[in-house]
């Protein structure tokens, strides 16, 4: 288990303590996180634990439509379409051939690729799209992991797509703890400190911010 993905301030001990009595990992998301530990951007891999807490959140408010803004090697994808009923859907966006290759060889060997749409063309061409297609307020659930400089215009149009009731979740809001840093004045740190801020303000959400993995963002449209 690398350190990266894994949830900050537990020390080693506390967290493998908390995966042995808690992680229910199908085999088959296991062997996609070892496959995606061999890639130079491992650490864009969402920790496993932080996966579980997704599946059980679309399970909890009855997710059948949802969209993955930032797919990688298929994880976040996978472990939402194994969540969902079987006439379950996730529109999956990214622009990375290779690495989504990796995504549908699982989806497929999951059994689940019929429950999943991949669109690679830019995330916000998509999702423009389907608001044009008149599927705003369709959606149940989202989850936002693609790049830092995009998070407020993702954010924007996941929030026209869910449905009041409908949960957007957005990963690495603590940033390796970097947005706490007044030193650290980088743009993709700034970006996801004003991005933070913004939500706190937003009257639009019901909002969580969760310590698990690098941070996760819980916001409901109200």
């Amino acid at each position: 288990m690398s350190n990266h993905n894994k949830t900050l301030g537990l020390d080693k001990s506390l967290y493998d303590y908390l995966l042995s009595v808690s992680l229910r990992e199908p085999e088959i998301l296991t062997q996609l996180r070892q496959e995606t530990a061999q890639q130079p951007m491992a650490i864009m891999q969402i920790a496993p634990d932080q996966g579980q807490f997704l599946a059980l959140l679309v399970k909890l408010i009855g997710a059948k439509k949802t969209l993955d803004i930032g797919v990688f090697t298929g994880y976040s994808s996978l472990v939402v379409a194994l969540a969902l009923p079987p006439d379950g859907k996730v529109i999956a966006c990214d622009v990375d051939e290779e690495y989504t290759a990796i995504a549908r060889r699982y989806w497929q060997k999951a059994g689940v690729a019929d429950k999943i749409s991949l669109h690679i063309a830019p995330a916000l061409t998509t999702l423009e799209k389907l608001i044009a297609d008149k599927q705003a307020e369709t959606f149940d659930f989202a989850f936002i992991d693609a790049d830092k400089s995009n998070y407020d215009n993702y954010y924007e149009l996941a929030l026209q797509l869910v449905r009041p009731g409908g949960l957007i979740a957005i990963d690495n809001v603590l940033w390796s703890g970097r947005v706490a840093n007044p030193q650290d004045q980088d743009n993709r740190t700034n970006k996801i400190r004003a991005f933070n801020q913004k939500l706190h303000q937003d009257q639009r959400i019901t909002l969580s911010m969760v310590a698990i993995a690098d941070g996760l963002t819980l916001a409901m449209k109200n």
